[in-house]
């Protein structure tokens, strides 16, 4: 098993509910294919640098995961059908000083999900509280 890290940049014109089933269908694929997921970052809706398919921006979500190497054709194969995507890099981390680096990207990338975790039901406690201040 090796280190991988996929970008994948999904088309800014669809809506939250369908970027996010784009992203699971790209996990899916990878999963499918005896790939395990490390860690996610989304990194939201960003400006391209130059115009692909006439969109200006488009959604960046960054994968780490391992998974043997022969699997990776059949994963970009299937990367290169699915009309979501605008693009897509896929990066190999095979060095030991490149392994350590992906392991820190990992450890980075699941510190920041799980704030986000922690503070989402914090909100909604908090917001039922100031409707019920403002009745």
């Amino acid at each position: 098993m090796r280190n991988y890290e996929n970008l994948v940049i999904v088309k800014p014109t669809f809506t939250a509910e369908e970027i996010q089933a784009s992203i699971k269908a790209v996990e899916e694929i990878i999963t499918s294919n005896g790939g395990e997921i490390a860690a996610t970052n989304a990194m939201g809706m960003k400006k391209l640098a130059y115009p692909i398919e006439k969109n200006e921006r488009g959604y960046y979500y960054v994968i780490y995961y391992t998974v043997v190497p022969s699997a990776i054709s059949e994963i970009e194969r299937r990367f290169r059908i699915n009309e979501d995507l605008l693009r897509f890099v896929t990066i190999k981390y095979d060095t030991n000083r490149e392994i350590t680096a992906w392991n820190q990207l990992v450890q980075k990338a699941q510190k920041a999900s799980e704030p986000a975790k922690e503070e989402a039901p914090v909100k909604e406690e908090e917001a039922p509280a100031t409707e019920a201040a403002a009745e």
